[in-house]
């Protein structure tokens, strides 16, 4: 049982009438953790409930206090030792997929499970959690990992010698492509999310992950001393007592791994030898820290037996489990954030969104939207500068009432639009539409409003560049001379007379969402910051695919004239064909991680090609030549 179910039994024994909020404070974490750990530690019978009126009270049952003697001062003891280290952010993982089993044509991985593989569920829920440089370690079936396009994005490192090696050989083949601390997983293991988060987050860096024993016959048991790893094996009989079973997923750090690496090549003699006993080799010199998670679903696939239990028995659970615990973790926000109990939370829905999760939730008698940052963002997104400048939107009413943004993890309620429609890439052409996002934008281009930063396309350009080269990304073919016009560009749009504004910098037309008859309001400021205004009547031209003639119409409505100036005909041009060069080397960041957008990183490249090859641009060019 990990050390906050420890901390929340023994504020339990000593109050019996704290609320979540207090309970949260004592154990220092969130509500929603409280929230979830009071419903794990009822399912395990250490805890029971008795409602009075509004007010909870808990009492541990005799199975909890018996637990809470025998176990609390090694607890302690522990506590001690595991916040010792600093956490280390997790980057990189590896997945032992080399390994053949005699009643399955292919490896377990790949073998399928609603609709997805087991492979594919797992790099999922490490993408989710932040990691994308991932290495798979093949063997038996190799071509089958190759042939499979979602996994060609990924680190493949393959063991020749599967047949006559065990694990350890495999992870040593991976040294190579690791950098820094890891997380290690098997491709036969199907796992809840919430034991990789926790063991992400484990305050030791080298840590494994255990349950109790599963009784499959194959377990690899595992005995604790002193609050770390002591033995492992597959033979009980050595054991003075047993703690619990590996499951096959541990968090190692890089100085570990390299010891680990170095003693087996350099003094072992046995290929046949398997990362974990090489790990316990290595634990005789370092501390090798363990958790244990308490009503742990999991499985592993190594027959067929395994593979029907898992299909027809733990996954079912699992989905239940992992969909309570979702909800468990929204409600958390909302609680944390509005200062609410659970019962005042009525209703929660997803809402839309591709980049984040929203979700429409319902408190005493109000809506509001919740607002949680999709993985990965953080590398191109601000939130401190998103969130002042989302409170001067919400100021001037462009967008709805703020009530909460957290810059440190991104998670924002603000009012519901009532009567929402969100406007599309067809609607948005409609003239009637069109008078009312022209009025907004220039609302708030016009306006003495001073954001918090400013969006330069050319430092972003840059520091893209630096992302895409640490993802090993590579350029579309012709990029060199595309991004060498776009820089030629660079001087002549810099010499223009240009005032900065206030400028949203994605709008696309799902921004817009109109509310009744007459008013519309402009959404989420990821992207927000001073810009030229014409950036933003570029960016909507391009993303609902304007016609020239619709362009024409929406800049005159904007402008409040019939005639469009040639200069800001000419910045609306370059305005494109820089957006689609910027957006092109985002699509090559995030497809280097995994993602698939089809022709969409193709098609706003050789679009800013063809745009460049325009006669105004020509023109322009010829003209600051001379």
């Amino acid at each position: 049982m990990e050390q906050h179910s420890f901390q929340l039994l023994e504020a339990i024994n000593k109050n019996t009438n704290l609320n979540q909020k207090k309970m949260a404070e004592i154990c220092s974490i969130s509500i929603g953790k409280v929230n979830y750990l009071i419903h794990d530690l009822t399912i395990g019978n250490y805890i029971y409930s008795e409602k009075k009126g509004r007010n909870i009270s808990y009492y541990l049952t005799q199975k909890g206090i018996d637990f809470l003697q025998s176990g609390i001062e090694a607890f302690r003891e522990k506590k001690v030792n595991i916040h010792q280290e600093p956490v280390t952010e997790i980057k990189q993982a590896v997945i032992l997929a080399a390994g053949t089993r005699k009643d399955f044509a292919k490896p377990a991985g790949l073998m399928p499970i609603e609709g997805t593989t087991l492979l594919k569920r797992n790099i999922d829920i490490l993408k989710e959690n932040g990691i994308e440089d991932i290495v798979i370690v093949t063997g038996y079936q190799r071509e089958a990992f190759q042939e499979v396009s979602e996994f060609s994005h990924y680190r493949l490192v393959e063991n020749p010698k599967y047949k006559w090696t065990g694990s350890m050989a495999s992870l040593a083949l991976a040294h190579e492509q690791i950098t820094d601390d890891f997380l290690l997983i098997e491709d036969d293991i199907l796992i809840e999310e919430r034991a990789i988060k926790e063991l992400l987050t484990h305050p030791q860096r080298d840590c494994v992950l255990i349950a109790n024993e599963s009784g499959s016959g194959d377990e690899a048991f595992v005995e604790i001393k002193n609050g770390y790893l002591h033995k492992i094996s597959k033979d009980i009989h050595q054991f003075n007592h047993v703690d619990g079973e590996l499951i096959g997923v541990s968090k190692l750090s890089y100085e570990v791994f390299t010891k680990m690496v170095n003693e087996f090549q350099e003094n072992n003699n046995n290929p046949y030898m398997n990362y974990e006993y090489m790990l316990l080799d290595v634990s005789r010199h370092y501390n090798i820290a363990y958790l244990k998670m308490h009503n742990l679903v999991w499985g592993e696939i190594d027959s067929q037996l395994h593979y029907d239990t898992i299909i027809n028995k733990t996954f079912p659970i699992l989905q239940r489990k992992e969909a309570e615990f979702r909800d468990i973790q929204i409600k958390g926000y909302l609680m944390e954030a509005l200062d609410i109990t659970l019962e005042d939370i009525r209703e929660i829905q997803p809402f839309g969104g591709m980049t984040n999760k929203n979700f429409k939730v319902l408190v005493h008698d109000k809506e509001y939207v919740l607002r949680i940052p999709g993985n990965g963002t953080e590398q191109m997104i601000n939130r401190k500068e998103e969130k002042v400048n989302s409170s001067l939107a919400s100021e001037m009413g462009i967008d709805t009432e703020l009530i909460y943004f957290n810059e440190e993890t991104g998670v924002k309620i603000a009012e519901l639009i009532q009567e929402a429609e969100t406007l599309n890439p067809k609607t948005a052409k409609r003239q009637d539409y069109m008078k009312l996002t022209t009025a907004i934008l220039r609302k708030l281009h016009y306006s003495d409003v001073k954001m918090a930063n400013r969006f330069d396309v050319f430092e972003k350009i840059n520091d893209y560049e630096l992302l895409m080269t640490e993802a090993k990304g590579q350029p579309y073919e012709g990029y060199e001379e595309v991004k060498a016009q776009v820089m030629a560009l660079k001087e002549i749009y810099q010499g223009m007379n240009i005032t900065l504004t206030p400028c949203h910098n994605d709008l696309v037309a799902e921004n817009f969402v109109k509310s009744g008859s007459g008013k519309i309001y402009l959404i989420d400021w990821e992207y927000s910051g001073m810009n030229d205004p014409m950036w933003d009547v570029a960016a909507h031209s391009l993303e609902c695919d304007f016609s020239p003639e619709e362009e024409e119409l929406f800049l005159t409505l904007y402008l409040n004239e019939n005639q469009i100036p040639l200069e800001l005909q000419q910045r609306v041009l370059m305005n494109k064909i820089y957006q689609d060069f910027l957006w092109c080397i985002w699509t090559i960041i995030k497809e280097a991680k995994g993602d698939d957008f089809g022709t969409y990183g193709t098609d706003r490249f050789n679009r800013a090609r063809n745009n460049l090859a325009n006669d105004l641009i020509k023109e322009m060019t010829y003209e600051y030549k001379k």
